[in-house]
Order: structure tokens, then C-alpha cells, then sequence
């Protein structure tokens, strides 16, 4: 099988990011909304301050305990969002929805049996799991390292995500191409 172009695994993870994105927006919609609530006191301080050209961070209003506990349920909420959205997909088919509209497919290194759940999960949890580190930058910044490695990798174009699960994404034939024969078995037929 031919491995997957970056360019064709670049707008399938933007599909799937667009689709998980608006999961979020139905279930996590009203926390943001609650969460927005409970800063906008902080940010109506700073915007003040600015306007009248003082000091930004000087004797601003303290954002609620409630805002934190909101974020963390924010960041738990869509982790598990993603993973509901492509571990199963991955695990059954090899293939979520981004995948399945581009025509590639994640497949083990070693056979073309599906990747079952335990293997998903390796390969999600080293791109998936960061998230829940956003908070501080640090899981945002482990995402953009992971996805870009594919960039530098040789010569299978693997994510670090993809070298943690033993995969590869591939492309699949297009309907209506000619598939190659297989090669003639040794002494017999093919």
C-alpha cells in the first residue's frame, strides 16, 4: 500500500478537528457559557484600565473558584469528546471521518488485521491526552511536536503518535482503479 500524503492526513485531522470541535460546542456550550460568565468581570477590569492607559494587572478583581473547576470540566469534557470520536473509529475501521472522506486509513505496521481497541488507544493517548494540559501550554505545544515529527520522519512518515501504536496511514485504492496482481506464488498459481 501507498502511504497517505501529509497533505491528505493534514486535511482529514482538520475534518476531524472541525467535527469534534462542534461535539464541543453542543455539550461543553454551556459551561463555556457559564465560564465566560464567571471571567468576564476580569476582563471588563483589564479592558477599563487599558482605556484609561494605567496598569493592566494592578488590583484586578479575582477570577471565582467556580472558573477553574469550570476549565478543568472544559478540558475533561472535550478530551473525552475526542476520544469517544476516534478511538472506536480507529479501532473498528482504521478510518474516522476525515479519514474515510480522504481515502486513507490507519493500518498496523506488521498485517492488515484492524488495529483494535488497545492499539487505538496507545495511538490516541500520546496525541489525545496532552489536552488535558492545555491549561498550561505544555499539552498544546507536545500536540504541535507530535504532529509535525511526520514532517521529519523517514521513511514512513510516521507521527510520534503512529510510532507509539506501530502504524502507518496509507492511502486506499480509489473506486474504479486497477489494483496490482498479487505476486505469482513459487511453483504453483497465482
Amino acid at each position: 500500500m501507498r502511504l497517505a500524503s501529509v497533505g491528505a492526513r493534514f486535511v482529514a485531522r482538520l475534518i476531524d478537528f472541525l467535527l469534534v470541535l462542534l461535539l464541543n460546542v453542543v455539550v461543553n456550550g454551556w459551561f463555556v457559557y457559564r465560564y465566560a460568565q464567571e471571567i468576564a468581570p476580569l476582563y471588563r477590569a483589564m479592558n477599563e484600565r487599558m482605556l484609561e492607559g494605567q496598569n493592566w494587572f494592578e488590583n484586578l478583581p479575582e477570577a471565582s473558584p467556580q472558573a477553574g473547576r469550570l476549565q478543568i470540566v472544559i478540558l475533561l469534557i472535550a478530551t473525552a469528546l475526542w476520544f469517544a470520536y476516534e478511538v472506536p473509529a480507529t479501532a473498528n475501521t482504521g478510518q474516522t471521518i476525515g479519514k474515510r472522506i480522504m481515502g486513507i486509513k490507519v493500518v498496523r505496521m506488521e498485517s492488515t488485521e484492524r488495529l483494535g481497541f488497545g492499539r487505538s488507544f496507545r495511538r490516541w493517548n500520546t496525541l489525545g491526552l496532552p489536552t488535558l494540559l492545555w491549561l498550561c501550554c505544555v499539552g498544546f505545544i507536545l500536540q504541535i511536536v507530535d504532529c509535525v515529527y511526520l514532517l521529519f520522519d523517514r521513511p514512513l512518515y510516521q507521527a510520534l503518535h503512529d510510532k507509539s501504536a506501530h502504524t502507518v496511514v496509507v492511502e486506499l485504492p480509489r473506486p474504479g482503479t486497477a489494483q496490482p496482481a498479487p505476486p505469482a506464488q513459487p511453483g504453483g498459481t497465482t
